[in-house]
């Protein structure tokens, strides 16, 4: 397969989460058939959601790699469970606290929609946590149906998100 570059969300509220944002990113390195292109800078922004919890830090992450989108996705789903990630059902706990957590928010410019799996992220568009961090690596990629990331943070309101020195 030819590789593809894979724009990763990174994101946490519970722990020493620097150091575990940190950890992931090394483990993202280290995908078969991958490799770390570049990450952001961490940022600390307002809980999205849910607001009765803790700031998260947030991050993004380009990664080349050959694997499919679905073998991605589950080679994140299993380095977020290696950090504690336990996913609750139901609403509660859709947007609730968490040690990690690794969203595929775009696999190059493909749109895939199956059970399970939604590429581009359904909410990039929505989500400044998320588009700033990606604004800072790759502001010229492309959400498929929205436009360039750059674009589309422009008409979203990032108050209250802050760069971690």
């Amino acid at each position: 397969m030819t590789p593809a570059v894979a724009c990763i969300g990174l994101g946490g509220n519970l722990g020493d989460v620097a150091r575990t944002l940190g950890d992931a990113l090394a483990a993202l390195d280290a995908l078969p058939g991958s490799r770390l292109l570049r990450a952001s800078r961490f940022y600390r922004t307002p809980a999205w959601g849910r607001r009765d919890q803790p700031d998260f830090l947030n991050a993004a992450a380009l990664l080349e790699t050959s694997l499919a989108p679905r073998e991605l996705l589950a080679q994140l789903l299993a380095v977020e469970q290696r950090y504690g990630r336990e996913r609750e059902a139901g609403a509660d706990g859709r947007w609730g606290p968490r040690t990690l957590d690794l969203d595929l928010l775009l696999y190059g410019e493909a749109a895939v929609d199956e059970p399970g799996l939604r590429v581009p992220h359904p909410h990039l568009h929505e989500r400044a946590f998320a588009l700033v961090p990606l604004a800072e690596i790759a502001p010229d990629a492309r959400i498929p149906g929205h436009g360039r990331v750059g674009d589309v943070l422009d008409l979203l309101d990032a108050a209250g998100i802050e760069a971690i020195p």
